[in-house]
């Protein structure tokens, strides 16, 4: 359980830290940001600079979404490529460990599923910027170890469904049969984010300032990264959830700006129907905790037309690869 005292001590460690680095410039107090989903994550200022720390929560083990210095290593490896990243400014590798990370101001919103105002225009022009980022992510080379290949990636979310009741699912059975019975054939491993897509994109007007949420990036199989990144393209993937964006690029067109004229990965409708059959398990999931009383969310209750339209489209394009 972390204490007032475990966080006054974590703050004077990172305040400290900034005060070496900005000397004689006044360093102000953690405060926290909203919107992360792993570890604590702070903006704290040094004179007219802002930075984002994020700790490991005191007590905890820095494992999973929580290990942070994971995350600075792959944004240290990026710093000189061509795929925009914070850069990292200081790592505290003393338990619980820290790093801080510029703040840079921008809007991070998915334009088919947040609540916004963006002119459609400039979520098209976003869109069609942000593929050919994917496109140099995946070209990039930062040294991951064993590669995780798409039957990897097909058990791990196949348990996260698995744990979803069947109610909440249905057909999800069937499906995850379909998937494991025409797993296809590896290509070239690649640097992965695993989360990829608008809404974990700063955007300063129509340009990808910074790719963030690092928390589950990889070394392996970038269709992964496509699929996912292709299924935020329509709002029909999120009956009840989506609103349409007029002229936003479709898949098609969104897959042919992140291809740039090669040609078009192999099996590449496995892996749709792997993002819409990760995108069911994770809903189900939210949906069954609050359906437990583990997180009250009455939101949580619009997912099922999409919890099933994800399953079912999913299985439609396995049929298609038949």
């Amino acid at each position: 359980m972390t204490t007032t005292t475990d966080m006054t001590a974590l703050a004077a460690r990172v305040r400290a830290r900034l005060a070496e680095r900005h000397p004689g410039t006044p360093v102000g107090e953690l405060r926290t940001l909203p919107g992360g989903h792993s570890g604590l994550t702070f903006r704290v200022t040094a004179g007219p600079l802002s930075y984002v720390v994020k700790a490991v929560p005191p007590g905890q083990r820095p494992v999973g979404r929580n290990d942070v210095l994971r995350q600075a290593r792959v944004l240290r490896a990026l710093a000189r490529s061509a795929v925009p990243v914070p850069g990292v400014i200081a790592v505290d590798e003393t338990e619980p460990a820290w790093f801080a990370m510029e703040f840079i101001d921008g809007e991070a919103i998915e334009p088919v599923l947040d609540e916004h105002r963006l002119d459609p225009g400039l979520c098209r022009t976003r869109m069609l910027a942000l593929a050919p980022v994917l496109r140099e992510l995946h070209r990039t080379e930062v040294g991951g170890g064993e590669p995780l290949l798409p039957a990897g990636e097909l058990e791990r979310w196949s348990r996260t469904m698995r744990a979803v009741p069947q109610q909440l699912r249905p057909g999800g059975d069937e499906l995850l049969t379909a998937l494991t019975t025409a797993i296809p054939g590896s290509i070239e491993p690649a640097l992965t984010h695993g989360d990829f897509r608008l809404g974990n994109v700063l955007c300063q007007g129509g340009r990808p300032a910074a790719v963030v949420d690092w928390e589950i990036w990889g070394y392996g199989d970038p269709r992964i990264d496509l699929g996912w990144f292709l299924l935020f393209a329509d709002h029909r993937n999120f009956p009840r959830l989506g609103r349409a964006v007029p002229g936003l690029p479709g898949e098609d067109e969104l897959l042919a700006a992140y291809l740039d004229g090669r040609p078009e990965p192999p099996d590449l409708d496995w892996f749709r129907a792997l993002a819409r059959t990760k995108m069911a398990a994770v809903m189900g999931h939210n949906l069954r905790r609050h359906r437990e009383g583990k997180h009250h969310d009455p939101d949580q209750e619009r997912l099922p037309p999409t919890i099933a339209a994800m399953i079912r489209t999913a299985r439609d394009l396995l049929a298609r690869r038949s």
